[in-house]
Formats: structure tokens, sequence, C-alpha cells
């Protein structure tokens, strides 16, 4: 008997734990979701997919941005950081107008991966920061005009090729501006 009250202890549990493990779910993931849902043309699917990549590119640029213009330590960095905020809020506002043109669902808060990289650098040490963040807006960036330079030719939709193309620009000068702050942190290290 004292068994049988164990084990079914033991299922009742589990199967609260089981129930109740209802993990949020990544935002970007339930934008992708709602977009295959919405777009029969994987064509267009494929561009919503694009917009919700880049919403969720510009949220976490925002984040990090915020973050490095208060916790940098070189003036350069605390600057990138201050114009991340600006120009990737901008550019979320238009791509906010693009989307509800289009009917397509956008993220409404980072990643579970943004959120965990701005966990991890909000951790970091003063100097580690400003040169980890510069390393990570160089990457990132580069990863970004590579998937806006396919979208600006491959996407299905005028707008969205027309979008992708205008940002462009501002990409580059984000890597530009990222790449001399590296550099500047690089130095300074040497010192």
């Amino acid at each position: 008997m004292k068994n049988i009250k164990t084990i079914c202890l033991l299922l009742v549990t589990t199967l609260f734990f089981a129930c109740n493990n209802n993990k949020p779910e990544d935002t970007k993931e339930v934008a992708e979701d709602k977009n295959d849902e919405r777009f029969e043309n994987r064509k267009a699917e494929k561009d919503a997919d694009f917009l919700a990549e880049a919403a969720g590119i510009s949220l976490e640029e925002i984040a990090l941005g915020e973050l490095a213009a208060s916790k940098a330590t070189n003036t350069e960095v605390k600057d990138l950081g201050s114009m991340m905020v600006t120009e990737h809020q901008k550019s979320l506002e238009e791509l906010k107008a693009l989307a509800a043109k289009k009917s397509v669902a956008l993220p409404e808060a980072m990643t579970d991966n943004a959120k965990e990289d701005l966990g991890k650098f909000s951790n970091k040490e003063a100097k580690e920061f400003d040169k980890d963040y510069c390393d990570k807006m160089v990457d990132g960036h580069k990863d970004a005009i590579s998937k806006f330079e396919k979208a600006s030719t491959d996407a299905e939709d005028a707008d969205v090729r027309n979008w992708a193309t205008q940002t462009l620009p501002t990409l580059r000068k984000h890597l530009d501006h990222a790449m001399a702050c590296r550099e500047k942190c690089e130095k300074d290290k040497k010192k």
C-alpha cells in the first residue's frame, strides 16, 4: 500500500511539472509560425521570415546599444551604442509599417538567444565589454548585410526588396563604425 501511494505521488508530481512546464515561446518563432500559416506562397513566406528576422536583429541591437551606451568605458563605444539605439529604432518603426501593410507578423520582443547574449554582456567587466561589444557589432552587421543583400535581390515583394536595399547603406555605416571602434579598443588594450 505504501508503494502504491509513493508511485501515485510521483505520477501526480511528474504530471504537474510536465503540464506546468509551459516555457514561453520565442517571439520570433511565434511570428514565423503565424506567417507560415498566413502565406501559402513559399516566396511570400520567405519575405515574411526575412522581415521577422530583421525585426529580431533590430530589437537585439537596440537592447545591446542601450547597454553599451551606459556600460562602455570608451567614448567611441558609447557613441556606437547610442547610434545603434537611434538608428535601429528608426529602422524598426519603418519595418513595422511595412509589415502592417503586408500583414506580416513580427516578433514583439527579443529572441531567447538575444536575451541570453544581453545577459552575458551585462555581466562582462567594463574593459572586456568594450572590445566584445565591438566584435559582436562587427560580426552581427556582416551577417545582417549578407541577409539584406540577399533580400534586396531575391525578395518576391517589391516593397520588401526596396526596404532591404534602402537599409543596406545604414548597415554598412554601422559595420564601418563598429570596425573602427574595435580597432580603437585593440589599440587601447595594448597601452
